[in-house]
């Protein structure tokens, strides 16, 4: 096998993060289901931004903020999502790649406009996110290159890209591709609802091994497995899944392969004031200390010291250099 060019290349939705913050009668009013991400439409996203208090933009997307922490953390990464040659999708593909990340999927001169998601944080720091995909729905095959994907050691996929049919495709390709070059795939369940929504094709991709990384939270594997016992959950999981990593907030996380059944704690976090993003950053150290040989302990812990960076600010990508930060816990060189 020929040497990576990219530690972890990751496919999802190119979309900027508008963020205020809020409290539980807002989400009543606006009858919003808190903690949850729901899919709107471009009504909905200018009733919601006319509602709601002060907010500011930051670029996101769940795989995107992955592969931006991957690259806070040394690592060589890659980015494909789709976005509109407009003010906000300028503002994402400058961000993306000023954080060190390859950004190379042509932009749409015409069509909806980039994807924006409204999170509105809880004093508790939990967040809510209302998120109109626009041109990141537009994700084609045709913006998969073959040839890049063979040369990433990981191929991370977010499971909210298998609600449009074209992304779909899209991620099937890249799956595809990554395994024919005898590369890892890996795939972030995103969030409970869109469990809800496709558990019948998650539950394909993990049994006909074109998942070979599970990452999970409580509440996705709950849905997954449609048991509310987190304990039976995981003895499925273990069941079918090459490798799996449930995160489970202030609990840590277990990392679940045939082999083994291994709990990692989480890292202290001083205050917590916004959770956009703790899985994201939880999937970048993994994956990061993945690609570099790490042992599962050792890059959970990764995993766990990305996630408690991020949610002791607002926002969903790292505000200081996990690179500087592992190394000051002996987590890396």
């Amino acid at each position: 096998m020929t040497a990576a060019r990219y530690d972890v290349l990751g496919i999802g939705n190119a979309i900027v993060d508008v963020l205020a913050r809020t409290d539980d009668d807002f989400l009543l009013r606006q009858n919003m289901r808190k903690g949850a991400m729901t899919l709107i439409d471009e009504d909905r996203a200018t009733t919601i931004y006319e509602a709601m208090g002060p907010a500011i933009e930051i670029s996101g997307g769940s795989a995107a903020n992955t592969i931006v922490g991957c690259a806070s953390l040394g690592g060589r990464t890659a980015f494909v999502g789709k976005i509109k040659d407009d003010e906000l999708g300028r503002v994402f593909a400058h961000d993306i790649r000023a954080a060190g990340v390859a950004f190379d999927t042509p932009p749409a001169f015409d069509g909806p406009s980039t994807a924006r998601c409204y999170v509105l944080v809880s004093p508790d720091g939990e967040r809510t996110m209302n998120t109109y995909l626009g041109a990141a729905q537009d994700l084609h095959p045709r913006d998969i290159d073959p040839d890049a994907i063979a040369a990433s050691a990981i191929t991370y996929l977010e499971g909210y890209l298998w609600d449009p049919k074209h992304a779909k495709d899209a991620f099937l390709k890249a799956a595809a591709a990554a395994h024919e070059a005898k590369r890892l795939v890996a795939l972030t369940l995103s969030d409970a609802f869109c469990v809800d929504r496709w558990r019948d094709e998650f539950l394909g991709l993990v049994r006909d091994g074109t998942v070979d990384l599970l990452f999970a939270n409580e509440a996705e594997l709950h849905s997954l497995y449609q048991t509310a016992d987190f304990d039976t959950a995981l003895t499925a999981l273990r069941r079918e899944a090459r490798l799996a990593v449930g995160t489970r907030s202030e609990n840590g996380c277990v990392v679940v392969s045939r082999e083994a059944v291994l709990a990692v704690p989480a890292a202290p976090v001083e205050r917590v004031v916004d959770t956009t993003g703790a899985g994201d950053l939880f999937a970048a150290g993994f994956l990061y200390g993945l690609s570099q040989g790490a042992g599962h302990e050792r890059a959970a812990s990764l995993g766990a010291l990305a996630a408690a960076e991020v949610i002791q600010h607002l926002g969903a990508r790292p505000e200081t250099s996990l690179k500087a930060l592992a190394q000051e816990r002996g987590l890396a060189k």
